[in-house]
């Protein structure tokens, strides 16, 4: 049974981790959160949490990761938080950079599983989404989305307690926008499940595409394969593949690095590096040959590119993120012929982007636990 902490009392908490100490003095706008600080908002969130009814009826799993995401969900407020010239006070992307936060406390500070560690990291990142999914060009489109991300199921008990974790005047009507939410999801078919899709490749092109239905199956052709990794250093990506595809063809960036001669600080060489494993991919995606793309791939902006190039020329795209828990993931960067400096593998931690299953016709994560 994994715990963010045994004992729930507030001053416990607070003495226990100092990243609730960092909200305490954090101003919040008063006319959206005139019971204080982020601190006390915290504190509310959390009371309300355990007060719900639907919250006790949850198994005790499920309640144990919902109480870790409430004593989250605002964690990178201490951050963003800025009081504008005309007084008010904001905290745009404090959300998004909660997710990156949440990720690493949970990685490195507290032993987590993979699937724990991403469920918390996500009712981080959109804790706020019920609240403003109405107002999304394409509402339906963005809760399928949310939804192969997020537990929508919990996340619509945070965003329940957070609102009645608050003193504002227009409590009664955020209450009622996150039971719309509710009532969407359950019409979607996708209250705390991802919303179905008939096939991969249909879940690909639908969210790749403007318009478009979520029920169109499109033919798929026996094709060819591209397995693209992503993993950070030292995570045994070239154990992976030798033991999995051993007999394919391999486009490496860091073999091309070295047999050019091209330092990875090289931000110049580095683009030369990008533009020669391109070619060494399109000479095989010319010849419908199956192969691997073994690089890093941590961000989502290096992926998607190179994806729908894979995709263009008629391949099957499988994206396979591989993970190990904190402390092997250092050791067995130590050992490697070419070890990665310790800043630059944190710096790669901060900024790692877990892939989405949205993001491929076939995602797999192949992870360890601490």
């Amino acid at each position: 049974m994994w715990k963010i902490i045994e004992n729930k009392n507030w001053e416990h908490i607070r003495n226990t981790f100092s990243w609730i100490q960092d909200m305490e003095g954090v101003p919040q706008d008063k006319i959206y959160h005139a019971e204080g600080d982020v601190a006390v908002h915290t504190r509310m969130v959390m009371e309300a949490l355990l007060n719900l009814e639907e919250y006790q009826e949850l198994e005790e799993q499920e309640r144990e990761i919902l109480f870790g995401a409430a004593l989250l969900h605002d964690v990178e407020k201490r951050s963003t938080t800025v009081i504008e010239p005309n007084g008010r006070i904001t905290s745009g992307g404090h959300a998004k950079k909660g997710e990156y936060t949440a990720r690493n406390i949970l990685y490195k500070e507290i032993p987590t599983s993979f699937k724990t560690k991403e469920t918390i990291a996500k009712l981080v990142r959109f804790h706020g989404f019920p609240l403003w999914v109405f107002e999304k060009p394409n509402p339906q489109k963005a809760l399928f989305q949310a939804s192969m991300e997020v537990d929508t199921k919990l996340l619509y008990l945070l965003s329940k307690a957070d609102v009645l974790g608050r003193i504002c005047e227009d409590q009664e009507e955020l209450l009622h926008k996150v039971e719309l939410f509710r009532e969407y999801c359950i019409e979607q078919n996708c209250l705390g499940q991802a919303r179905p899709f008939e096939s991969d490749l249909g879940r690909y092109q639908y969210f790749q595409k403007e318009e478009g239905s979520a029920d169109y199956i499109p033919f798929e052709k026996d094709c060819f394969e591209v397995v693209m990794m992503s993993a950070l250093p030292g995570t045994g990506k070239d154990t992976f593949i030798k033991n999995n595809f051993k007999e394919w063809p391999i486009v490496s960036l860091d073999s091309i690095r070295r047999a050019n001669r091209i330092s990875p600080k090289d931000s110049k060489g580095n683009g030369r590096v990008i533009q020669l494993a391109k070619e060494e991919a399109r000479v095989l995606l010319r010849q419908k040959k199956s192969f691997v793309w073994n690089a890093t791939n941590i961000t989502r902006n290096l992926r998607h590119p190179l994806i729908s190039l894979f995709q263009s020329y008629g391949a099957k795209t499988r994206l396979v993120y591989l993970e190990v828990p904190y402390q092997q993931l250092k050791n067995q960067n130590l050992n490697r012929a070419h070890p990665v400096p310790q800043n630059i593998l944190e710096k790669m931690i901060r900024k790692l982007e877990v892939p989405s299953i949205w993001e491929a016709p076939i995602v797999d994560y192949v992870c360890e636990s601490s």
